[in-house]
């Protein structure tokens, strides 16, 4: 095949042509550290790892990682990829893989674990041959990366060097092409080898390589080697940083916050669109993120995934999303936009989504009518104010719980008390009166119990000491504060015995059930240190139950002596 029309190319002298075992020979002390991470013996390594490292190989032999990022070199790619493998497998030995199956079953399938997350990490960029270069010899023929590896392809030409021409154009990653390489990675026999006795590391693999995430699965292979990835590309930039120490932040980082996104669309309320006070807002105009709150958001979720050289300023976040074309500037060069949301007090700033279908994937989702960006003299028209709802009240004991708030009933007034209620003058502030000691403290507990009664709306908050899991205290604060939001359903109930989370509503939010109990329990802010099963809507949710002490604002018959029975 010979090429027509090529992108920016490497420089005239081209990569040198050699053995797939030469260019894997160039990594000799990777390859040590790999064997002894894998613990096997020296025979059985050449037989299982060994073939997986040739065969990858002599499919991206010499060819760089990337254009002028990091491991930009000559033989970058074949080194990342070693790279990831090797710490990824690392990673495992942290990791207890099929924790409900019996021992015998974890000790049969612990190495087809491990294996597979050494693959996963092996392959994790092999999508860049065909996605993001073209490979041509002196005369202009293409590599065909799809049926052949880049070695084999070689030992058919009769040129000693090649040549590698950059698609620059790409501003998104097409990690899914890394399938159609896979093949000439890893072998038949290997797959079936992962395969037996279980159904879930080989789907697990796939999803990890195409870059799929999996539905209700947590895929801690994918986690083991988006964390390595990670830390092996930021080490890479941090060794070729300017000599005046600024930070370099590759195009891998735009990967990590788009998935954070993403995932955020997909299991936060508070990303939810054209929600009240909702992250994400969908218009006629396009699809736009309330920034830097939404920045803010993704930061601590992908802090809380330990990936490394994500950047802590929200500007550089938003600079690196506009270079990739994620987010686009205004007309004069302006990154955020104004927008002004239905019910808005103030205009808000926003980053403006290039395509909705970036983040959006739902399109049962309607954009509003009113237009979202406009002046911010221009006046909105607003609808009149919804009645606030009253404070969580508490259910007796016995009760079924609901975690949908229930809808309000408009009551008819008749006129005349309308006319007499708007006639009446409104009371003036009452002087302040100073009191000292418990009189203080009683009258602010009567004045609160009186706020309740009359159904004015507490500010429900979760009280967290600083040597809670930062994870556990923003996913519980998280629950916690859609008490206070009438526009989203409530993910706790307030009980006698205090408030009551469900486990999937931490799932949910990324938090296993047995990391925030044991984080919660240690803090002494648990009622009692194990679950709990009540009756919500008819059926029954297993969940924790926070002490009242730990949640500032919930009635004060939500304190009532709590006495412990068997379910």
């Amino acid at each position: 095949m010979a090429s027509a029309h090529l992108p920016t190319t490497t420089p005239l002298a081209g990569i040198r042509r050699s053995s797939a075992a030469e260019a894997l020979s160039t990594c000799e002390d990777l390859i040590s550290r790999i064997r002894l991470c894998f613990g096997i013996s020296r025979e059985m390594f050449e037989a299982q790892v060994q073939p997986l490292l040739l065969r990858y190989a002599a499919y991206v032999h010499l060819l760089p990682a990337s254009a002028d990022s990091y491991h930009c070199a000559p033989g970058g790619l074949l080194r990342l990829g070693l790279e990831v493998a090797f710490f990824s497998l690392q990673g495992t030995d942290a990791h207890i893989f099929s924790g409900r199956s019996t021992i015998s079953m974890r000790r049969h399938l612990e190495p087809r674990w491990r294996l597979g997350t050494f693959i996963g990490g092996l392959c994790s960029e092999l999508h860049r041959p065909l996605g993001h270069l073209t490979a041509t010899d002196a005369s202009g023929t293409i590599w065909p990366a799809c049926i052949e590896p880049l070695s084999q392809w070689l030992d058919s030409r009769a040129d000693d060097r090649y040549f590698v021409h950059w698609h620059r154009h790409l501003a998104c990653e097409s990690r899914g092409l890394g399938l159609f390489a896979m093949p000439m990675v890893v072998p038949p026999a290997t797959l079936q080898f992962l395969a037996e006795d279980n159904s879930v590391i080989v789907p697990h693999l796939l999803a990890s390589i195409s870059g799929v995430p999996l539905c209700r699965e947590h895929n801690v292979l994918d986690h083991l080697v988006r964390r390595a990835s990670a830390l092996v590309i930021d080490r890479d930039l941090k060794a070729r940083s300017d000599s005046d120490g600024t930070p370099r932040f590759g195009p891998h980082v735009v990967r990590h916050l788009v998935d954070a996104m993403r995932w955020k669309m997909t299991n936060d309320s508070a990303w939810a669109p054209n929600r009240d006070k909702s992250r994400v807002w969908l218009g006629n105009e396009g699809l736009f993120l309330v920034w830097p709150q939404a920045a803010s958001d993704v930061q601590r979720l992908l802090e809380a995934d330990e990936l490394a050289g994500i950047p802590k300023s929200t500007e550089t976040i938003l600079e690196l999303l506009q270079e990739a074309g994620v987010t686009v500037p205004q007309d004069d060069g302006t990154r955020t936009w104004t927008i002004l949301p239905p019910d808005a007090k103030s205009p808000l700033l926003a980053a403006k989504v290039s395509r909705p279908g970036v983040l959006l994937d739902d399109a049962c989702v309607e954009p509003l009518t009113v237009p979202l960006v406009r002046r911010t003299d221009e006046p909105q028209q607003r609808p009149s104010p919804a009645r606030m709802p009253p404070a969580p009240a508490v259910a007796a004991p016995g009760t079924q719980y609901s975690l949908i708030d229930p809808v309000p009933c408009e009551q008819p007034q008749s006129p005349s008390i309308a006319e007499d209620a708007s006639a009446a003058p409104e009371p003036g502030p009452e002087p302040p009166r100073a009191a000292s000691g418990a009189e203080s403290t009683s009258a602010k507990g009567h004045h609160d119990d009186e706020a309740g009664a009359l159904g004015v709306p507490r500010q429900i908050t979760f009280n967290a000491p600083m040597r809670l899991n930062p994870a556990v205290r923003a996913t519980m604060a998280s629950i916690v504060a859609t008490l206070n939001d009438p526009s989203v359903s409530p993910a706790a109930v307030v009980i006698p015995d205090g408030l009551f989370v469900p486990l999937h509503e931490l799932e949910q939010r990324g938090v296993q059930a047995p990391t925030a109990v044991r984080a919660l329990n240690d803090a002494g802010l648990l009622r009692l240190p194990v679950t709990r099963s009540i009756d919500i809507g008819g059926r029954p949710v297993v969940g924790l139950v926070l002490a009242p002490a730990s949640v500032s604002g919930l009635p004060a018959a939500a304190l009532l002596p709590f006495e412990h029975t068997e379910p």
